[in-house]
């Protein structure tokens, strides 16, 4: 994945357009829906729901963790998945049944506010946040970081949504089962290998 490709998802992530994560070893291999949080609309939660279908997740710093009062469901080594779940989440008011596009919209909004603390959302929910490591892809390959990372590169905040692509038969997509999504809806590529590369370039 070129380096000219990574700055045509880095445009589209500032244009508040979906994109997608590809190169996640740590997943073997899924690929990922993303968005910038400050973005997300109830219009790009059903995009994902409808095109990715797999879990919908709010990616989110170890900073904002903490403002809103989450950790992680298992932060031992025992019975580890290696997926960094927090407590399911919902915003504390202006939702119904918490898990229309509208409303995971709204709880993106909530929790992502200047401010937001643990009394603006309720446990558990229909958002699932993940706390990323501190420092993003060079840290942790995956695509919670990388979501992270680009959004950041882009200047779209520091949160991100991400939603896993299943194929038609239930199995988790490949770069690769997308071309027709990718054409069809003209959405941007970007592979955690070439951010990383960028990042470190960046690093020195």
């Amino acid at each position: 994945m070129t380096s000219a490709c990574l700055d045509t998802a880095l445009a589209a992530v500032a244009a508040g357009r979906i994109v997608v994560i590809s190169g996640d070893r740590l997943r073997g291999g899924d690929i990922d829906l993303m968005c910038a949080a400050k973005h997300v609309t109830p219009e790009t939660i059903n995009f994902m729901a409808t095109h990715g279908r797999g879990l919908i997740c709010l990616a989110v710093t170890p900073a904002r963790a903490e403002q809103l009062g989450l950790t992680l469901v298992n932060p031992g080594t025992a019975r580890q998945t290696g997926r960094p779940f927090a407590r399911s989440i919902e915003a504390a008011e202006g939702v119904s049944t918490g898990i229309s596009a509208a409303d995971r919209a709204h709880t993106v909004k909530v929790a992502m506010a200047d401010g937001a603390t643990s009394a603006d959302i309720h446990s558990p929910g229909h958002v699932f946040p993940l706390i990323a490591r501190a420092g993003g892809v060079l840290e942790r390959a995956a695509a919670c970081e990388a979501a992270i990372d680009l959004a950041r590169m882009a200047g779209a905040g520091d949160a991100a949504v991400i939603c896993s692509i299943m194929r038609d038969d239930g199995e988790m997509a490949r770069i690769d089962d997308i071309g027709e999504l990718i054409a069809a809806h003209d959405l941007a590529v970007a592979d955690i290998g070439a951010l990383i590369a960028r990042l470190e370039l960046a690093r020195g």
